[in-house]
C-alpha cells in the first residue's frame, strides 16, 4: 500500500479542487450555518487499515475560500503533513465510514430539515420514507420503495459516535443521520456523494412538509 508521499500531486490537487467546488456550492445553499459541516474526499489506494483523505479544516467559515480550507489525514484522522490546521472535529466519523465502505467521498451538512426530522424519529432509530421520488437518487428504483435512514445519537464525544457506525450502516442506504445534528452521505466519488446528499435533503424536506400538512409535527 503506497504511503501518503507516493500519492501523486495530480490526485491531491484533484481532490482539493473537487472539495472547493462542493464547498462553494453547499455554502451558497446555506448548508454550513456558522462553521458547521464537513467534507472529505479519499485519495490514493485503499485498504481497511491504510488510506488517506482530504478533509475540511476545523473552525473555518465555509462561505469563504482560502488556501487553508483543507488538509490531508490518514485512517486515524491524523494530519499527513506538518500543518497548523486541525481536521474537522468529526474526522473520526469520516474515517470509520471510509474503513467500512471503501467509498470515495463523504459530505456532512446541517440543515433545519434533517435536524427536525431526525429529532422527530430519533427514538425509533431511523427515519422512515416511502414513495418519495428522490429515493431513486439513492439508486433504489423499486415501485413505491420504502427505506429506513439510520439515526444515531448526537454525543459530544465523537469517538463514542464512531463506535456506533458499524452497526448502523445499511448496505443499500448511503447515509446516516446524527439526531438533531446533520446527515452524512457518501458515494464512490464526489459526484455520487453530492447526488446522494441532495436526495436525502429532498426526502427530509418532503417528510417535514408532509408532517406539517397532516398535523403530525405537533
Amino acid at each position: 500500500m503506497p504511503s501518503f508521499n507516493q500519492i501523486t500531486t495530480e490526485d491531491k490537487l484533484r481532490a482539493l479542487g473537487e472539495l472547493r467546488d462542493v464547498k462553494e456550492l453547499f455554502a451558497s445553499r446555506n448548508w454550513f450555518p456558522g462553521t458547521s459541516g464537513n467534507l472529505s474526499i479519499r485519495v490514493g489506494e485503499f485498504s481497511e487499515d491504510e488510506f488517506h483523505f482530504a478533509v475540511t479544516a476545523s473552525g473555518k467559515d465555509k462561505s469563504i475560500s482560502t488556501p487553508e480550507d483543507f488538509l490531508f489525514v490518514d485512517a486515524k484522522g491524523k494530519a499527513c503533513e506538518a500543518t497548523r490546521l486541525k481536521p474537522s472535529a468529526e474526522t473520526l466519523i469520516h474515517a470509520e465510514i471510509y474503513r467500512l465502505t471503501g467509498c470515495g467521498a463523504i459530505f456532512h451538512v446541517h440543515t433545519i430539515f434533517n435536524n427536525v426530522v431526525s429529532e422527530r424519529y430519533g427514538d425509533q432509530g431511523y427515519v422512515p420514507a416511502q414513495g418519495i421520488e428522490l429515493i431513486k437518487g439513492l439508486g433504489i428504483w423499486e415501485e413505491n420503495a420504502a427505506i429506513q435512514i439510520p439515526v444515531l445519537p448526537n454525543y459530544a464525544d465523537i469517538p463514542s459516535i464512531a463506535k456506533l457506525v458499524p452497526d448502523a450502516l445499511k448496505p443499500d442506504i448511503p447515509g446516516i443521520v446524527l439526531r438533531n445534528h446533520g446527515i452524512y452521505a457518501w458515494g464512490k466519488n464526489a459526484f455520487e456523494a453530492k447526488r446522494h446528499l441532495e436526495a436525502f435533503e429532498f426526502i427530509f424536506e418532503h417528510i417535514y412538509y408532509s408532517l406539517l400538512l397532516a398535523g403530525g409535527g405537533r
